[in-house]
């Protein structure tokens, strides 16, 4: 069944490019919300197209009035899924040629989204269409979810998860290779103070912050783990809002940690000031050998023939929040630094070598 289902994705492929050049010539940039467009009218165009694609391929599809939407595949009372996303961050500067023109060039595809997250989720649908046209009977119900609000705070994953129930298993196609076992927690503190206190205000955020190593070592937080690495602090704001100097940071943590401990640390360093837990998401941790891990790190090395043994990341994806899944691909060892970048790309041999991966992930994880 591997080699009939690796030789179906490879007649499917040109249709698979064709489609994902169709999809990613959609500006989704987060926009004003309208009426039926919670995140604007780009990302519902680029929902709309995903699903009108999946119906054609013959999959029934489910719009979830434009927060997000699913193609699905066979009857069950229990699904396996494969959740993406279509919206995309801005473009920024610096494209050699037009950020949504889906341009090809020596077997590569530069566009927005190209990687992050579009290529990515239709090799799952196409991965998935395999399996269809080679009629093979699934015990459970499979769906290739279509998020809308991935960058920018995951309104759409929480909307879903409010009239539909989780599935038994799934992955995201929104990290790297191999098999993601565990994600590091992730949060963002907030300290403010008043304008009387605003050098008391500068002197913590440069001692503890700006001024100090990014490990969090001088707040009494850098832990180092021999799994998820070190405590990393990024991405500081400065601002005034509403009379207040209010200070930023990201915190990325490992799970030997608690956020309860950072917070206190924060507060027991920032005395008289206010520190506050702005947003947070749990670590995210699944054992190595339960059987989604073990069954998406024999695909992956079945298709690819690498080292598949499971690792960690200092990312952030739907599976914060979507239960059962795990960070499973695209990108390969030693590609980073592209999906937020300009000239964002994908080889086209690498998205055929992703649906095969997801194919054959979909149908163990189904059968």
């Amino acid at each position: 069944m591997r080699d009939k289902i690796i030789k179906k994705v490879e007649e499917v492929s040109p249709l698979m490019i064709e489609k994902i050049k169709e999809i990613i010539s959609i500006n989704s940039i987060e926009s004003e919300a309208i009426k039926e467009a919670p995140f604007g009218k780009g990302i519902k165009e680029a929902l709309l197209k995903a699903l009108e694609i999946s119906q054609e391929l013959g999959f029934e599809s489910v719009n979830m009035d434009s927060y997000l939407g699913y193609a699905r595949y066979g009857k069950g009372s229990e699904y396996v899924c494969a959740i993406g996303h279509l919206d995309v961050v801005p473009v920024g500067d610096g494209w050699r040629h037009p950020p949504f023109s889906a341009y090809e060039e020596d077997g590569f595809i530069y566009s927005r989204g190209i990687l992050d997250n579009k290529g990515p989720i239709f090799a799952c649908l196409f991965g998935l269409y395999a399996l269809k046209e080679l009629g093979i009977k699934l015990s459970k119900e499979v769906r290739i979810i279509f998020g809308c609000d991935e960058e920018s705070g995951f309104e759409d994953l929480k909307y879903y998860l409010k009239h539909e129930l989780p599935p038994i298993y799934g992955f995201t196609p929104d990290c790297k290779y191999p098999v993601i076992y565990a994600e590091r927690g992730r949060a963002v503190i907030k300290v403010s103070s008043t304008l009387d206190k605003l050098g008391e205000f500068f002197e913590f955020i440069n001692q503890y912050f700006i001024n100090a190593k990014n490990n969090g070592e001088n707040l009494g937080i850098d832990i180092n783990d021999k799994e998820f690495g070190e405590t990393v602090m990024r991405n500081y704001q400065l601002k005034m809002e509403e009379g207040l100097a209010v200070f930023r940071a990201s915190i990325s943590y490992p799970a030997s940690i608690s956020i309860d401990k950072i917070i206190n640390q924060c507060n027991i360093k920032a005395k008289t000031l206010k520190v506050e837990l702005e947003s947070h998401f749990k670590p995210v941790k699944f054992k190595k050998d339960c059987f989604l891990v073990e069954t998406l790190q024999k695909c992956y090395e079945e298709v690819t023939g690498l080292d598949g043994t499971p690792v960690t990341t200092t990312g952030g994806t739907y599976a914060k929040i979507m239960p059962n899944i795990v960070p499973f691909g695209p990108s390969f060892p030693g590609q980073k630094g592209i999906g937020h970048n300009p000239n964002e790309w994908m080889s086209i041999e690498d998205i055929i070598t992703n649906a095969k991966i997801y194919a054959l992930s979909l149908y163990e994880l189904a059968k």
